[in-house]
């Protein structure tokens, strides 16, 4: 070494040697070499920030034998935590020592440097007998490395929750996970708002709290209900139950085994917490887990390769008991789960986490309805997560919850009293065989199932309407309107098919574009992370509700105008039997009405003017 340099490296070792005096609660030691004198001034001023914001739990377990160096790394590399070395890029110190008087926190160069050093110090904490989170099965967990059930409890190697992620790099793997949620964690104060489970889980583990925003009371999830805003704001303490809600599986071979959702018994506002709650049908939601199919008609064979996504539906529970009993003929079951007060908000909040960022694929028999469910039981509240819950098919997860005490069966024991209560609603086909019963007896109609009649053409179903009486004509009435409703499905299917690439007549059209972009104009309903600008993670802030709020009310609006605009067009569409049978039926619906009012006033029934 040339004598010249002695006194800057004499100088170096002096401000490194001070370095361990100073930074004893820190101790790591600083590869001077190469460094002037600003540089290791700078060095020491980067340790002190890092060391005024870690906890001092975390401090207190650092191996003290740790250098730390700048280095040049590779590109896109910003630190390297190795057995006792910690480097840093070198272009991170220029970034931090050119930082003009502003806060760490509003500088991007200077905040990079202190987010690469924790970010290396977190590996150096994780490996050490104090820390091991990475490893941790509630991190893991919180994380989205999910519990399979085909796989004896092991986890899954790929993490779903890709949207609305602070840094995908947090993806690669647990320990990375674990290093980028604790600079957000340190140096972010809206952490605890956007990820509240893991604030909670970080400030459990180190025993300490970082600085932190207040946070709204309530969690946001998308709906699409006419006449409710588009933003649901969800109080958990205004949720007095969740219950298990299972729909009868039906002959459709994705349907065999039924499907599994979870039913929040919502208050109304201003009903205070109790079993009246469950009076407030209309303010219940349900969570539902649903292949999200937006190109055709549901396929087996797409369903069992994961070709579709698996998205957290939240719907209103009137729409979900119309669709099942009315459309799909399915009874459902509603099941009470016994948690507390806390584990409903810890599963509310799990629910909200999976709304806004989870993108997953969906398997008939792996990953279905009934294991979405399960692992957002177990993951959301932590003492199910060692109950024997796993389970492939809905029947079987309800039955696991049965043995396990968690679900509360007994509601179903009287049938009647179960249906009175709300805790079981059955299918409308009972329904519509009695209204169908009605007419027979009238009649004298050849069918004796409700099915056999509605297979009829709405011509032959016509010729016995005119000899209906009034109660006939009544019962009559509502069957149409249950036929028309079904060929209305029937119908959007066959749109799908031909209009989203796979039907004979799909380009032929000239507004084909406006078909399609009807059809799947739904799509940011199963993702609502779309509707927001890049930037932000988690849970949607408070400034990104307000544009939710507006963005999404748009996007409503447009789209209930696109499904008026295409139902004034969709017909022609259509191939003639269908038009037929549609026309035949709404003919029959207009002919029973005049009917009745007709018989009505010849009864001399009050008449309004």
């Amino acid at each position: 070494m040339s004598l010249s340099r002695w006194p800057r490296a004499w100088l170096a070792a002096c401000l490194a040697a001070c370095a361990v005096n100073a930074q004893a609660a820190l101790p790591l030691q600083i590869d001077a070499d190469e460094l002037d004198q600003a540089q290791v001034q700078a060095t020491l001023q980067l340790l002190d920030e890092a060391e005024r914001r870690l906890p001092p739990a975390w401090i207190q377990a650092l191996d003290p034998g740790v250098t730390l160096g700048w280095d040049d790394l590779p590109a896109q590399v910003h630190g390297h935590a190795s057995a006792k070395r910690l480097q840093l890029s070198r272009d991170l110190l220029d970034g931090w020592m050119a930082r003009a008087g502003a806060a760490v926190v509003d500088d991007p160069a200077a905040r990079a440097a202190l987010t690469a050093l924790i970010h290396e110090l977190a590996h150096f904490y994780d490996r050490n007998q104090a820390g091991g989170l990475s490893k941790d099965p509630r991190l893991l967990e919180l994380a989205g490395w999910q519990v399979s059930p085909l796989r004896l409890g092991l986890r899954n190697s790929h993490n779903g929750f890709s949207d609305r992620s602070p840094d995908a790099y947090e993806l690669s793997a647990p320990a990375e996970f674990m290093a980028v949620n604790l600079e957000y964690f340190l140096l972010d104060p809206e952490y605890a708002c956007r990820r509240p489970a893991l604030h909670r889980y970080f400030s459990g583990h180190f025993g300490w709290t970082p600085p932190s925003n207040a946070c709204p009371t309530t969690l946001p999830y998308l709906q699409a209900e006419e006449g409710e805003p588009p933003l649901l704001e969800l109080d958990p303490a205004s949720v007095y139950a969740i219950d298990y809600l299972l729909a009868k599986g039906n002959d459709k071979p994705m349907s065999r085994w039924g499907h599994s959702m979870l039913r929040l018994v919502v208050c109304a506002p201003g009903r205070a917490p109790g079993p009246d709650c469950r009076l407030d049908l209309s303010h219940h939601r349900v969570l539902s887990f649903r292949a999200f199919v937006g190109d055709v008609q549901i396929s087996t064979l797409r369903g069992l390769t994961g070709s579709y996504p698996s998205r957290l539906f939240v719907l209103p529970l009137d729409q979900v008991i119309d669709e099942y009993t009315k459309v799909e003929l399915r009874d459902l079951r509603s099941v009470p789960l016994r948690l507390d007060q806390a584990e409903i908000a810890a599963l509310l909040e799990r629910a909200a986490q999976l709304h806004w960022s989870y993108d997953g694929r969906y398997y008939f028999i792996s990953n279905n309805c009934a294991v979405e469910t399960y692992k957002l039981l177990h993951d959301g509240v932590p003492r199910l997560a060692s109950a024997p819950l796993s389970s492939i098919t809905p029947t079987g997860l309800l039955r696991r919850l049965q043995d396990t005490g968690i679900a509360d069966a007994s509601v179903l024991d009287d049938p009647l009293e179960a249906v009175r209560l709300g805790y079981r609603f059955e299918a409308a086909s009972a329904h519509y065989q009695a209204m169908f019963d009605i007419a027979r007896n009238a009649l004298g109609l050849p069918q004796s199932r409700v099915v056999e009649w509605l297979a009829l053409s709405p011509g032959e179903r016509q010729h016995w309407l005119h000899q209906a009486d009034q109660r006939a004509s009544a019962a009559l009435l509502l069957l149409e309107e249950a036929s028309l409703r079904q060929q209305e499905l029937q119908s959007y299917d066959e749109l799908k098919r031909h209009f989203l690439g796979r039907g004979k007549a799909a380009g032929k059209a000239p507004d084909i574009e406006a078909i399609r972009d009807f059809l799947q104009s739904g799509g940011f309903m199963s993702r609502p992370a779309t509707l927001l600008p890049t930037g932000g993670y988690g849970l949607p802030s408070e400034e990104e509700r307000l544009l939710l709020s507006q963005e999404a009310g748009e996007r409503v609006a447009q789209m209930l105008q696109q499904t008026s605009d295409l139902q004034a067009e969709a017909r022609r569409w259509l191939s003639p039997a269908q038009q037929a049978a549609l026309q035949g039926t709404e003919d029959n619906i207009a002919l029973l009405g005049e009917q009745m009012r007709r018989l009505h006033r010849e009864q001399g029934g009050l008449q309004l003017n």
